[in-house]
């Protein structure tokens, strides 16, 4: 079988570049780049972006270029182009027609019943390209970035949102606010959004955001993430206030993990006085304590106001060892 003996020599050869100096991998990688098979030229994209070869942007692009050709053949599961997207992104291509062709990119595949776009990575990779790509103005970048916010891939619109954040202006901030407000998506998108939110707007947003604390489910919950993120005072004070009027046996449960999260020593003072004064949330606040990965002081603490309750220390010990 000559074919296949010839496709694991060329794999093997790339193996032998990863301990080549940079200078000494530009001639293999220049080589591997130019190969038919989509996986030996996926290998050699991410090899030419470990070593910073700035000097093959050519061959990755011409490359790139070569694997739209009829792509369900040529490039399978879109190996070649993620890599390659991934490699041109790295190294700073500024090629927006590059990016824009990726992001724009499905290729439906036959599986069971049906078929699969499998373009999905591609685009989330290029979506976040195309913000570094300077000539682009904002308000054209922001018109392309909002088409994958409908993508039916939910990773793109991930991804699509992180982007947006990237672009870090009023306008942006707005965008992803009017997202959320849409709703009717997946929570780890909605919860992008609220980060992105947050980090551009900064406190200001805060009080907007905790108004979906009160849906008490899963896109609430990444809210509270989203507001825990901030690690400030009043991210504390917004999940307190919404801890004291929750009913909620489950997301009472999520708000002591983000307040847990906030770092703040006024959330550590109130989660040790639940522990001392509460029963009914004294097991909550003993897990989302000790699953916030707290200092080695604050770990020695909760194990001092649970050592005299059987139940608690019980609690306390297991979930160290569930983290351990």
């Amino acid at each position: 079988m000559p074919g296949k003996r010839s496709f694991e020599q060329q794999l093997a050869a790339l193996d032998e570049v990863r301990h080549l100096t940079p200078e000494a991998a530009v001639e293999p990688l220049r080589k591997a780049l130019t190969h038919r098979n989509n996986y030996i030229v996926g290998k050699a994209a991410d090899l030419t972006a470990k070593f910073r070869l700035v000097q093959l942007l050519p061959e990755l692009l011409a490359a790139f270029d070569r694997f739209f050709t009829d792509p369900l053949k040529t490039d399978p599961q879109c190996w070649a182009k993620n890599a390659l997207s991934r490699a041109l992104a790295a190294l700073g291509c500024q090629d927006v027609d590059v990016f824009l062709r990726g992001m724009r990119h499905f290729q439906p595949e036959p599986v069971w019943g049906g078929s699969e776009d499998t373009a999905g990575t591609l685009r989330g990779t290029c979506v976040l390209a195309l913000v570094q790509c300077r000539s682009l103005p904002e308000t054209e970048l922001l018109r392309c970035l909002m088409e994958l916010l409908v993508d039916k891939d939910k990773s793109v619109r991930v991804e699509t949102a992180r982007a947006i954040e990237q672009v870090g202006s009023s306008s942006a901030a707005l965008l992803l606010r009017l997202r959320v407000i849409l709703a009717s998506d997946e929570p780890e998108v909605l919860g992008t959004c609220y980060g992105g939110i947050l980090r551009i707007e900064g406190a200001s947003a805060m009080t907007w955001i905790a108004r979906f604390l009160a849906g008490a489910d899963e896109t609430a919950a990444e809210a509270a993430w989203a507001i825990a993120d901030q690690r400030s005072a009043p991210a504390f004070t917004v999940l307190r206030e919404r801890f004291a009027v929750e009913r909620d046996a489950w997301f009472r449960s999520v708000l002591l993990s983000a307040i847990a999260l906030t770092r703040q020593q006024e959330a550590l003072d109130f989660l040790f006085q639940l522990i001392r004064t509460e029963p009914l949330n004294a097991e909550a606040a003993v897990t989302a304590l000790v699953e916030s990965k707290p200092s080695p002081e604050v770990l020695k603490q909760v194990e001092e106001l649970v050592r005299d309750n059987p139940r608690l220390a019980r609690i306390f010990e297991g979930r160290q060892k569930g983290h351990a």
